[in-house]
């Protein structure tokens, strides 16, 4: 039988887990997990195999606990900044549902997790890279919640943070196809494409992060700049894309069909949002982005892994 103090302390536990799963949103989660197995599915391939369930639940392990530290550690370098921010108010930490205490204990707690599924690899394969790389990359993610006081190109750190994930899943299943142009050229296009969504959804926050003393490129260049600069970034994420349909074999007409599709998905964000109408945002944002992540994710894999069964068959 649990002690009433230990019940309270396992209900309190309970709930602030909960407000913080809430809060870092994990279906955004669609923006990176897609690309991450991509880059998985494509090493495996390159080197004639599939992904061993092993190497599948690390990766995953890897991008979730990742995640999670680096969307805590946002929500709490922010937290004074939301709280002044009518849109970001009601998030956990500013409107009492989270102490800021135990979101530093989920910092820590993931920020472990993540190095000891990174040290997964090197028992399973004896591959030390992701291990040797894991607290960098933490440093890189934590990163991007402290850029906005200073760079107005805060976006394009965010986009590079996504854009570690295919590159690190590749090195942690197949080193050797890390050094070929495939994995970073798919980095390149997420690193475009979650730079560029990201400067239209801070249009909604430009006239509070003017107040603030806040970067971003809409505060800086206004709307018009601002869509402008998204426009530049897609442009760059789609050659991305269109190199990657060139340099990577095991890619081929599934892809292509779902690069076409993507290629239409930026375009109709780009006019959702056309002249900064922000009433459309969150449409542009998630709908639009979402289906995009899973449509090039889902047909890489399928591709990636039906070449291998081909070349077994």
């Amino acid at each position: 039988m649990l002690t009433p103090s230990l019940r309270l302390f396992v209900s309190s536990s309970l709930a602030s887990s909960a407000a913080l799963a809430r809060d870092i949103k994990l279906s955004h989660s669609v923006f990176a997990l897609p690309f991450g197995l991509l880059g998985m599915a494509l090493a495996a391939a390159s080197a004639g195999r599939w992904p061993t369930p092993g190497e599948l639940l690390l990766v995953l392990a890897c991008m979730v606990t990742a995640r999670t530290f680096a969307m805590t550690v946002n929500r709490v370098a922010d937290a004074g900044f939301d709280a002044q921010n009518p849109r970001t108010a009601g998030r956990a930490i500013p409107a009492g549902r989270l102490s800021a205490a135990f979101a530093g204990g989920a910092i820590v707690v993931s920020a472990v997790l993540f190095v000891a599924a990174a040290a997964g690899f090197w028992f399973l394969r004896g591959n030390l890279w992701p291990v040797a790389l894991a607290l960098p990359v933490l440093g890189w993610l934590a990163l991007y919640s402290f850029t906005k006081r200073f760079t107005a190109w805060c976006h394009v750190v965010l986009g590079v943070a996504l854009a570690v994930s295919p590159v690190a899943a590749a090195l942690a299943v197949e080193p050797a196809y890390a050094a070929t142009p495939g994995p970073w050229l798919l980095a390149g296009f997420v690193a475009g494409w979650v730079a560029g969504f990201d400067v239209l959804y801070a249009l909604a926050d430009r006239e509070v992060d003017a107040r603030l003393g806040l970067r971003s490129v809409p505060a800086r260049f206004g709307a018009g700049g601002a869509v402008a600069v998204s426009r530049a970034l897609h442009a760059l994420a789609f050659l991305s894309l269109a190199g990657l349909n060139l340099a990577e074999p095991r890619l081929g007409p599934l892809f292509a069909g779902a690069t076409t599709l993507a290629l239409a998905l930026l375009l109709c964000e780009q006019w959702l949002v056309r002249g900064g109408r922000l009433e459309r945002l969150g449409t542009a944002f998630l709908t639009v982005n979402g289906v995009l992540g899973l449509l090039l994710g889902v047909a890489g894999v399928a591709e990636a892994l039906r070449g291998v069964g081909a070349t077994a068959g």
